[in-house]
């Protein structure tokens, strides 16, 4: 036999194999591993552990698992995604910070847009304006005033650099164009229990946070971040920073789905077909409302559209964490 010929054959039997992998995915008794890049119990976390159980039945009743590989702003976990086998066995599943990373971390082991395939967006988490419950201010526009009239000397906490809460604290600066004391936690958690006690004066945080707190009348809330007014009952009332005077502010933290690049087309394809039954699950559009989420309803839950998403929402971040100098390395 030829050494051409062995090169033929060994090339056609791996396009066979790989177009049996891609028909068969999910192989019987294989799990599906989705890597989280933050720690067991947070927000990012929930979701990826509802979004687990809604795959399962549109992938055939296969087994999802959920691998916590958190640590230096989520670019650990994410990291392991990229090296993963691009067989669609290993996925990632994070948020918002897939698009701040790339300005917040200026030397990484990997290309946010070149080293992944997008499989989808997965949902939207509005974030609230909130303060110490002694805070004078009632309403969104006596706070503009008391943060206008006070400027450096409010204390702006948050849950970390580079987290949510820290970014949209960057762009709320930005649009009243009135700079404040900045002061990092290790997780909201810890922030927000310094807010009830008066230690600190405003954050912007996830609704996954903060509805609770809001409800009991612990903090007092002046805003929602999101283009509209939300429909949950303890949020329903707050108006939009939009329609407050913030005209185009809009700030969520939306978690999308990710594979290795060079992960088989129809595996993607299976994939995405089984997320889109997956946000249409009406215990997982239940379970994500519990959390103040909001399950994607639109055309980003389409690959293509993620990646649009993804590439404009770096260069909106990517300005803000820029102005700022707020560098992660």
């Amino acid at each position: 036999m030829t050494t051409l010929l062995k090169y033929t054959l060994a090339a056609t039997a791996a396009v066979m194999a790989l177009g049996a992998t891609a028909q068969d995915f999910p192989a019987a008794g294989k799990s599906i591993t989705v890597v989280v890049p933050f720690s067991a119990g947070g927000p990012t976390d929930r979701v990826a552990r509802d979004l687990a159980e809604a795959l399962r039945k549109p992938l055939g009743g296969a087994t999802v698992v959920i691998d916590n590989a958190a640590g230096a702003g989520s670019t650990i976990g994410v990291a392991k995604v990229a090296r993963a086998q691009p067989d669609g066995y290993t996925l990632l599943l994070t948020h918002i910070g897939m698009a701040t990373i790339p300005s917040l971390y200026r030397k990484l082991s990997f290309n946010v847009l070149n080293d992944f395939e997008y499989l989808g967006i997965v949902n939207d988490v509005p974030m609230t304006i909130i303060s110490r419950p002694t805070l004078e201010a009632n309403n969104y526009k006596e706070l503009a005033v008391w943060i206008a009239k006070n400027k450096e000397k409010v204390n702006l906490g948050h849950s970390g650099l580079g987290s949510a809460g820290h970014l949209c604290g960057l762009m709320f600066q930005s649009a009243l164009q009135t700079p404040m004391t900045p002061v990092a936690y290790k997780g909201a958690a810890p922030a927000i229990t310094d807010l009830i006690g008066g230690q600190i004066d405003l954050m912007c945080d996830q609704t996954t946070n903060t509805t609770s707190q809001i409800e009991g009348k612990k903090v007092k809330a002046f805003a929602v971040t999101t283009s509209q007014r939300l429909k949950m009952p303890a949020l329903k009332d707050l108006p939009t920073l939009d329609e407050s005077g913030l005209k185009g502010f809009s700030v969520t933290v939306w978690h999308g789905l990710y594979a290795p690049k060079g992960t088989p087309a129809a595996v993607l394809t299976r994939i995405n077909e089984a997320l889109k039954v997956a946000v249409k699950d009406p215990e997982f559009i239940k379970k994500q409302e519990g959390l103040g989420a909001v399950v994607v309803a639109d055309k980003r839950v389409e690959p293509a559209e993620h990646k649009k998403f993804v590439q404009a929402e770096i260069d909106k971040w990517g300005a803000v964490i820029k102005a700022a100098g707020a560098y992660a390395d």
